[in-house]
């Protein structure tokens, strides 16, 4: 009998020891590092950039522990469906289309699609693109809206797993132009001023919002993203992160 106490006593100890560990175990945020300026590797091989930096401070308000694991975009999406991760911070354009299998904060960039051409090509506008041979990354918006103008079945639309192999497959002559968020194919001419690129601005170009994506019905974790979003954008955090990035 007294081995059993003992037995049920130590029993009792690990679980209460193991619950707050439990607890706390980061939730895990997918963000796929080939998309700068808003997530990279460093050279630790951690993740960083404006989207890290920004989860990190809605986190730290909402009191949520977390770790930000680089994924291929190409496996966001399911991991967050699957489990694998709990949030997803990765420029995530909110579409009608992804809030069916998702559901997102309240939105905390303003983007929009931008042409990149090379200097020399006589390209002017989206429409001009109509029988071009165009690169894009492989599921984003640039690639939604590439199908939107031109086909789904288009074969002149050529699909990369980053924007950065798009943007080389242009400087080889591989297609005539590739469709990117601006402030991503901005920063790639930024640092990269010898490319012989240029920017096109097409008006029909609809505005998009990036929102931070967590599993359908998580309606828990949705609120508390939100309650620290509001309060980083409150107290000027959001600001100073955005000037770090993007200038005032």
């Amino acid at each position: 009998m007294k081995n059993l106490r003992k037995l049920f006593a130590a029993f009792v100890t690990a679980s209460l020891i193991a619950a707050p560990a439990l607890a706390e175990r980061p939730l895990t945020v997918g963000s796929d590092a080939t998309f700068a300026p808003f997530e990279i590797l460093n050279k630790k091989q951690e993740v960083e950039g404006f989207d890290a930096d920004l989860i990190h401070a809605i986190a730290a308000k909402a009191g949520l522990p977390i770790k930000v694991i680089n994924t291929p975009w190409e496996g966001l999406f399911a991991g967050l469906n699957n489990g694998e991760r709990d949030i997803v911070i990765a420029a995530v354009t909110i579409t009608p289309e992804r809030q069916k299998s998702m559901d997102f904060t309240a939105p905390y960039f303003e983007a929009k699609q931008l042409i990149v051409v090379s200097a020399k090509s006589p390209v002017a506008k989206l429409t001009d693109l109509k029988t071009k041979k165009m690169a894009v990354q492989n599921g984003t918006t640039g690639d939604i809206v590439a199908q939107k103008h031109f086909g789904k079945g288009n074969t002149n639309i050529r699909r990369f797993e980053t924007i950065v192999l798009a943007l080389q497959e242009l400087k080889a002559g591989g297609v005539d132009a590739v469709i990117g968020d601006n402030s991503v194919v901005k920063n790639y001419l930024i640092n990269n001023p010898n490319s012989g690129f240029k920017l096109i601005d097409d008006t029909s170009f609809d505005k998009e919002f990036y929102g931070i994506a967590v599993k359908k019905g998580n309606a828990a974790l949705l609120a508390k993203l939100n309650k620290g979003l509001a309060d980083v954008k409150a107290d000027g955090s959001y600001q100073k992160i955005y000037s770090k990035y993007f200038g005032k």
